[in-house]
């Protein structure tokens, strides 16, 4: 195992696990992580159920090939695929896989690109301005940056990073790219610091956390990926299969709790004396709102701090 892997250490891993458990115990069950990153889930996935099989997904390529030596004990077990999670019909389809026991999510940016110093993630160290989880295809942040209407960029800053000083700091932007268009992390950091009034600097850490947030949000399409991926998951699931979502900040766990909250309430119309079978919920929620982590998973590890955990129960089949 890779010193990276090591290091990794997976966010609420044994509540991930217990949420999981009773429909993966059985023989002949099926789990996919949806976001792979470096397998620290899946790894245990493995480990934990002998019996299942696991699909993985990931569009870094770099960390399918971390995760690919972390797994080969586990050989013909573990299939790991290049796709985004919002692919996953297209992926179970080519595999002849028609349902699926479990499906884990673990949202956001991976450990290995936060430490990648060259993906441009991290705003504390200065890097090309990537930010792209798949370094094969779509725009740079940069490009975003440089190229972007100034109304668009306040919008994705307000949007995406919740950024309240969203207008202030694109008109920074837009006036020094004229002079020079962006390439590095460092002068972005400090175009920000810079242009932030001094109230502004004192709260919430880092100055450019929301607007790198933001940029990564949209470089990946973050957001419309996840609307799209959450039902496709709950749709793969099999009755009694069981889905669980790891997310980092209010937007994604908005978008994951009203999938789950859609999928667990009656569709009947109001005032019928019975509700048909087909009007039925057909997901049971299993956690009581979103799940922090303890205090002791923190200190272990801060990255868990925001963490938030939603999982949900496949109880029915679709309404014919």
């Amino acid at each position: 195992m890779s010193e990276r892997s090591e290091r990794h250490v997976p966010v609420m891993l044994q509540r991930c696990l217990d949420l999981l458990a009773p429909a993966l115990a059985g023989p002949g069950a099926t789990v996919v992580d949806c976001t792979l990153g470096l397998g620290g889930h899946s790894e245990a996935l493995l480990a934990t159920f002998p019996a299942a099989r696991l699909i993985a997904l990931d569009r870094d390529k770099e960390a399918l090939r971390l995760s690919a030596e972390r797994l080969a004990p586990y050989g013909e077990r573990a299939t790991l695929v290049h796709a985004v999670h919002d692919e996953l019909p297209e992926v179970l389809d080519r595999l002849s896989v028609a349902r699926v026991q479990g499906v884990l999510f673990d949202l956001g940016v991976s450990s290995m690109q936060l430490d990648e110093a060259d993906r441009g993630f991290a705003y504390a160290q200065d890097a090309p301005l990537d930010m792209r989880m798949d370094q094969t295809a779509g725009a740079s942040a940069a490009e975003v940056l440089n190229t972007y209407p100034p109304g668009e960029l306040v919008r994705i800053l307000r949007t995406y990073g919740e950024e309240k000083q969203a207008k202030r700091i694109v008109g920074a932007i837009v006036r020094e790219r004229e002079k020079e268009p962006f390439d590095r992390s460092a002068r972005l950091v400090g175009l920000i610091r810079d242009a932030l009034p001094q109230a502004a600097k004192r709260t919430g850490g880092n100055p450019a956390k929301r607007t790198f947030q933001a940029l990564r949000i949209e470089v990946n399409g973050e957001l419309s990926v996840l609307e799209r991926a959450v039902p496709a998951a709950v749709s793969a699931l099999a009755v009694g299969g069981r889905i669980a979502v790891l997310s980092y900040h209010s937007l994604e766990d908005r978008i994951v709790k009203q999938a789950l909250t859609a999928g667990a309430t009656s569709t009947a119309p109001p005032g019928l004396p019975v509700v048909p079978e087909r009007y039925q919920p057909r997901l049971k929620l299993l956690t009581r709102g979103a799940e922090t982590p303890t205090q002791d998973e923190v200190g272990e590890n801060s990255r868990a701090a925001s963490a938030r955990l939603r999982g949900a129960q496949r109880i029915r089949e679709d309404a014919q």
